[in-house]
């Protein structure tokens, strides 16, 4: 079994995700798939953080990413996005047209057991849910085609997972997400709602002030006084 990387106390595992400002496409063509990937080369080096699984879309990309110290995602993403909207602009002849990405970044916490592989699977498949490939294992710019045939420089920025990935994980991955399973991600993939078990989520939102993401959408109810 692989080894499991060191995590200081209290850090969890962080979907990431960042898209594209209003209709822009960031990523048409292979050259700008693999311009993209030297970058994430590049601020892992930089930045290095442990990186479990990725996925790049044409308008928008995912990353589950686990920091060890305080400030290393910030680092690592904010690097990376600057990076690539100045090169990206500056290869399409378009400075000064505005921003490429509608912001920072979004990202919710995760659960480091079943949860964990919840996530990746919903990561290592978004090629196959979008209708791109028809199997996931085919699109060439996620970690699941990396692992099986990627060059040694993007296998590198590849951490062990601190769960075991099941053998099986290929086929699992291809499976279809169920209703029940979009229902349970969608608070975290929306409001940055921490994604695990009830207790380890009121216990984390708690401890770190994100009591916010749990608490229902709209305006509370009005409290009636006296009448039936």
């Amino acid at each position: 079994m692989a080894r499991r990387p060191r995590v200081a106390p209290g850090g969890y595992p962080l979907h990431v995700l960042n898209r594209a400002a209003g209709r822009i496409r960031l990523l048409n063509s292979d050259a700008d798939f693999l311009a993209f990937e030297r970058l994430l080369v590049e601020a892992h080096a930089r930045h290095p953080i442990a990186i479990y699984s990725y996925c790049l879309m044409g308008n928008h990309w995912h990353l589950v990413v686990h920091p060890e110290r305080d400030g290393q995602v910030t680092a690592f993403f904010k690097w990376l996005t600057h990076a690539h909207a100045m090169r990206w602009r500056t290869a399409k002849k378009t400075v000064g047209h505005g921003p490429l990405y509608q912001g920072r970044f979004k990202s919710f916490l995760i659960e480091e057991d079943l949860h964990l592989l919840s996530v990746c699977r919903y990561v290592e498949r978004n090629a196959l849910s979008a209708g791109l490939v028809k199997r996931a294992q085919d699109w060439r710019w996620s970690s699941l085609f990396v692992r099986q045939h990627g060059t040694k420089e993007m296998k590198g920025i590849l951490s062990p997972w601190p769960v075991d990935r099941p053998l099986d994980w290929v086929r699992q991955v291809n499976a279809p997400l169920t209703a029940k399973e979009m229902d349970a991600l969608k608070p975290s993939l929306q409001r940055g709602r921490p994604y695990g078990d009830s207790d380890w989520v009121a216990k984390t939102t708690g401890n770190l002030g994100l009591i916010h993401t749990v608490r229902r959408e709209g305006r509370p109810e009005k409290k009636v006084i006296g009448g039936n």
